[in-house]
């Protein structure tokens, strides 16, 4: 009986394909296999801290208009400033990723603010708990990374001043830089948990105080040596060496940020060669968000997509 079947099936697909070839007079076609399609290398995102600046209180420009503004520009995605934000509450942020969903942005980015460089363990163990509690935030808004800064010693007070000095401050008198350094990778260390059970890479940040360099990041996040723990570069944070400076940072960086001065920057302006930077990453194998932060004097709403613009023109696949 089962070899009756096996042949009345090679009979009946025997005569498929005759009927094929004499319905046609040749052999059917070669399948094509599908093109590759070719797509951008890096996504485009936008924070919400280039609609604002800091520039009058935050609820003159809210999350929701950043967000419905920068799906109108075209970007893929958009970093949220969390002190630009109007509550913390569970319902907030779930309708803020309910807006971004249905304008088709991803939320890439959580940009935070906390420092180490305290003395006062108490201090130190207040930022801990404040950062976990940020680290926890970001969970709950489906964000993937989150950027991380080291802190200063603040013995200049003004930013205004601090910014004037290039970002270089005296050390806290009686205590050292390697003092600093070690409160800082042990504070990371004990938020490293809580961001991999939320799955929340930390992108530690060259954002001034020990962060000022390189050098200085690489320091803290080869001590801590976590895959959790990873760079935000910012491309607008070096006043000096500052190709060199990104090229050293690339292989481990999670994030780039990417500073414009439309109408002249706020405390500088850097005339910074995107070709240069995409080249940077692209040779480090980034494939990751680039997320813009402008920070000049223009109205953002055309400042923003010219940036949007230049950015995606410098970082076109080649």
């Amino acid at each position: 009986m089962e070899n009756n079947r096996r042949n009345f099936l090679k009979t009946a697909l025997t005569a498929t394909a005759g009927a094929g070839l004499m319905a046609g007079g040749c052999a059917a076609p070669a399948v094509k296999a599908p093109a590759v399609l070719q797509r951008p290398t890096n996504r485009i995102g936008v924070s919400t801290y280039s609609f604002w600046q800091f520039n009058g209180p935050k609820e003159n420009v809210p999350i929701e208009y950043c967000i419905d503004k920068a799906a109108e520009m075209g970007f893929d995605g958009i970093e949220l400033l969390l002190v630009q934000m109007a509550s913390e509450e569970n319902s907030y942020l779930q309708s803020l990723k309910r807006r971004a969903f249905h304008a088709g942005l991803d939320l890439m980015g959580f940009s935070t603010h906390q420092g180490f460089v305290f003395p006062e363990k108490e201090k130190r163990d207040a930022e801990i708990a404040k950062t976990i509690g940020q680290i926890e935030l970001a969970y709950q808004l489906g964000i993937p990374t989150m950027r991380l800064n080291t802190g200063r010693w603040r013995t200049i007070e003004s930013f205004d001043d601090f910014m004037a000095n290039k970002g270089i401050e005296p050390v806290l008198e009686g205590y050292t830089d390697d003092q600093g350094f070690d409160w800082v990778i042990d504070a990371i260390e004990q938020c490293l948990p809580v961001a991999e059970k939320c799955g929340v890479v930390l992108g530690l940040e060259n954002h001034w105080g020990l962060g000022r360099t390189a050098e200085g990041v690489l320091r803290i996040v080869s001590a801590v040596n976590s895959p959790w723990l990873q760079i935000t570069s910012d491309t607008g944070n070096f006043l000096e060496r500052q190709y060199e400076q990104l090229e050293m940072m690339a292989p481990q960086t999670f994030l780039v940020q990417a500073k414009t001065y439309y109408g002249g920057g706020k405390w500088y302006t850097l005339d910074i060669d995107y070709h240069k930077v995409a080249e940077i990453f692209r040779n480090a194998g980034y494939k990751g968000y680039i997320s813009i932060e402008f920070e000049g004097n223009e109205d953002p709403m055309t400042a923003i997509p010219k940036s949007l613009e230049m950015i995606r023109e410098a970082f076109q696949p080649v």
